[in-house]
């Protein structure tokens, strides 16, 4: 865990240490809990406030993205102010690579593919979100078929662009794959409670301390 000073987490906290230097940390979250601290006091707890009280050195806003509170896997946090700002740097620029695996709904046609349905929030029925191609924002992913398993097709993702619930919405919509992620209760069949699969499994930038490229991967749960 190199020597950044550092308490052992409690069990249970939904969160798995992967890696740990003076500059970043990066953890697994697991589905359910929030990236991110929301509105109001019930809404405090997040892998961004459990993580902080691990490392106390660690700036008091280290996220420098998200995952949706569904959505497992790989996230990643700065230390120090200034590696806060590169890392911030290099996602607003879209240099850092992402990719994330899921199972949906149904057996699809085809093998790969890029979706460009641009996207906006819906007003009336926050925090979903809605394909408008004239008010919307630019989104894009890319996706590739990896195999079929009992009515289901398992996706490797790679989103070009970062919008909230991208590839949920790009998952479900007709003019997408029409096949909601497993488990998700806002664009497909889920119920409130159940995991949604989709995982976010690797990562790729520019590490803010060396400037050498760095990958981080976790495999799928499910």
């Amino acid at each position: 865990m190199n020597d950044l000073p550092y308490k052992p987490p409690p069990p249970g906290e939904g969160l798995e240490l992967l890696h740990v230097d003076p500059a970043i940390v990066v953890v697994v979250k697991a589905s359910g809990l929030l990236a991110v601290p929301g509105r109001g006091e019930a809404k405090q707890d997040c892998a961004t406030a459990r993580v902080r009280r691990l490392f106390p050195v660690m700036i008091p806003q280290p996220a420098v993205h998200r995952l949706d509170m569904a959505t497992s896997g790989l996230l990643l946090l700065a230390v120090t102010a200034e590696a806060h700002r590169l890392l911030s740097e290099q996602f607003a620029t879209r240099q850092v690579e992402k990719g994330y695996i899921s199972l949906v709904e149904g057996e699809i046609g085809g093998h790969a593919g890029e979706i460009t349905l641009p996207l906006r929030l819906d007003l009336d029925n926050r925090p979903r979100q809605i394909h408008d191609p004239e008010r919307g924002k630019a989104a894009c992913s890319r996706w590739q078929l990896i195999g079929r398993e009992g009515g289901r097709s398992r996706i490797a993702w790679q989103p070009v662009t970062g919008r909230t619930h991208q590839l949920r919405l790009h998952a479900a919509h007709p003019l997408g794959l029409n096949a909601p992620i497993v488990g998700d209760c806002l664009y497909g069949r889920g119920s409130e409670g159940e995991a949604m699969l989709l995982h976010a499994t690797s990562l790729r930038f520019r590490h803010p301390q060396s400037g050498r490229v760095v990958s981080f991967h976790s495999p799928a749960p499910f």
